[in-house]
């Protein structure tokens, strides 16, 4: 497949806010792709590189490159390329990256160079979702949208399911079953903006613990245990204490979901990020492990002894649970019957936010487990930490973002009166946001360098986060974790604006 037809695609998907035109875009595009062109087809329309990061900056891209005058490019020309440039390391690199990038741009067309330059710069966000995605393949192959998102489920890909589809039709969707050892996506939460609304929305319902840890499945075939993250990634060698716990478990074959966390010697749960920073250590895991030990804490089960558990009721999945793990390894939970039993969830959100953990999740004791879906059947409920924050630069976006000022880098107060970075984000910028704030910084504007607006610090933000982590990234040492725009406090002066000070002190648990 030539990549200004992806290229023209993506464009048109990103002009675009209706669902069904996406699909019927995409659904024709996959009419038109090789069965071995949708590895690279589908994570480029989402945005992602499948060789990940490559070590490329902004001074490479930025340099002029004369566009070639016809399409001649393929898409699996463009993969060999940036994986050869993924390669690049020791002394030359540079130039050598800057030869491989130019040698890539030269090739391709003025609207190709646009496409490479964000997908390069991850500023491909014109909603090519694989939920969309799912639905253009099923349409473009004559498969069951319903078939084909559980394949996409069983698989954990949604790239294997595309080729087999492709390649052989929907009778090759038959092939993808639960299998112990082959992890699945997980089955994710919407956001509830309090216990009450969850119940009411949910009826008989279980609502557990929200633990700030790392996502794990946990597979067992006797005495083989590996352990995935939510993107399916192996971290088993990481993690003897969950392959241990997992071998002292009561079942000889199962598939297990939960978190791993690590509490403090009062049992507290340690920072999201020392859990995260011990989790990802690679090197001397004995001695990582006894810094910072983990603990497993498992709140599902999808198969037990060959047994397909995800179609039946979270209620008889619980049951199924606690028979196979102890009380101290499952999530503490209590369960309302109904919006009459309010008063219930609503003491052990409480409980549960002084014993330090981050909110609750309700669950629907009726609902199926959805795997890789974000399903309405499961509710997150947790505080919103909110700041006010001044604007300190934006960044020019791309695909439906182009020519609106988006990233905003974000700044807390400093006791010299200045401003400290704290982060980054484009996230919860409506259209006409976007119009209004680049309208108005460049208003501000004292440098524009093509890339990045820097501005007078006037105008103040209010931002929702998460939660806080250590950065050496910024200068204030810390960093806010999901942070997302609420709206501009034009009401507010810079003055006004939160202090990094203040944003320490409401995290004690985080130490720059």
């Amino acid at each position: 497949m030539l990549l200004t037809r992806l290229a023209q695609v993506s464009r048109d998907v990103a002009a675009t806010a209706a669902r069904s035109r996406k699909t019927a875009l995409l659904a024709e595009l996959f009419r038109e792709a090789e069965p071995d062109d949708v590895p690279i087809v589908i994570p480029y329309l989402a945005g992602r590189l499948p060789q990940g990061r490559l070590g490329v900056g902004w001074k490479v891209l930025s340099r002029p490159v004369p566009p070639a005058g016809e399409p001649t490019l393929t898409v699996r020309e463009v993969d060999a390329l940036l994986g050869e440039l993924g390669k690049v390391s020791g002394p030359g690199s540079q130039a050598q990256r800057v030869r491989l990038v130019g040698e890539l741009m030269g090739a391709a067309t003025e609207e190709e160079q646009r496409f490479l330059l964000g997908l390069l710069t991850g500023e491909v966000r014109q909603g090519a979702l694989d939920a969309v995605a799912v639905e253009g393949l099923a349409r473009a192959t004559g498969a069951d949208p319903a078939a084909v998102r559980r394949a996409v489920m069983l698989a954990g890909s949604l790239q294997t399911v595309a080729q087999a589809l492709l390649g052989e039709g929907p009778g090759a969707l038959d092939r993808f079953r639960l299998t112990v050892g082959r992890p699945v996506l997980p089955m994710l939460a919407h956001s509830a903006s309090s216990v009450a609304e969850a119940v009411e929305k949910l009826g008989a319902c279980a609502v557990e613990e929200k633990l700030d840890g790392i996502r794990v499945q946990v597979h067992r075939d006797g005495d083989t245990v590996r352990v995935h993250t939510r993107t399916l990634d192996d971290i088993t060698g990481r993690l003897p204490e969950v392959t241990a716990a997992a071998r002292e478990l009561r079942g000889e074959r199962f598939i297990l979901d939960g978190e791993v966390i690590s509490f403090d010697a009062a049992g507290r749960p340690r920072s999201f990020q020392e859990t995260a920073g011990r989790v990802g250590s690679r090197t001397d895991v004995a001695k990582a492990a006894g810094e910072v030990p983990v603990s497993p804490v498992f709140f599902d089960v999808l198969s037990v002894d060959g047994t397909d558990l995800l179609d039946l009721p979270f209620a008889e999945r619980h049951a199924e649970l606690a028979r196979l793990v102890p009380e101290p390894m499952r999530v503490r939970r209590t369960v309302a019957s109904g919006p009459g039993d309010l008063a219930e969830a609503e003491r052990f959100l409480a409980e549960t936010l002084a014993r330090g953990h981050e909110g609750v999740v309700v669950k629907a004791l009726d609902a199926p487990y959805s795997a890789g879906r974000r399903g309405a059947a499961w509710l997150k409920v947790k505080p919103v930490h909110t700041l006010d924050l001044v604007v300190l630069a934006a960044e020019w976006g791309h695909g439906r973002r182009t020519g609106k000022l988006s990233n905003l880098h974000l700044g807390a107060r400093t006791p010299d009166g200045g401003f400290a970075m704290l982060g980054k984000t484009f996230k919860g910028m409506t259209d006409a946001m976007l119009a209004w704030q680049t309208e108005r910084l460049r208003e501000l504007a004292v440098e524009d360098d093509g890339w990045v607006v820097r501005v007078r610090p006037e105008l103040v933000v209010e931002i929702a986060y998460d939660g806080l982590q250590r950065s050496t990234r910024y200068p204030a040492g810390v960093t806010l974790r999901f942070a997302r725009v609420v709206r501009y406090r034009e009401d507010k002066r810079p003055e006004e604006a939160d202090t990094v000070e203040a944003l320490l002190a409401a995290h004690p648990e985080v130490e720059p």
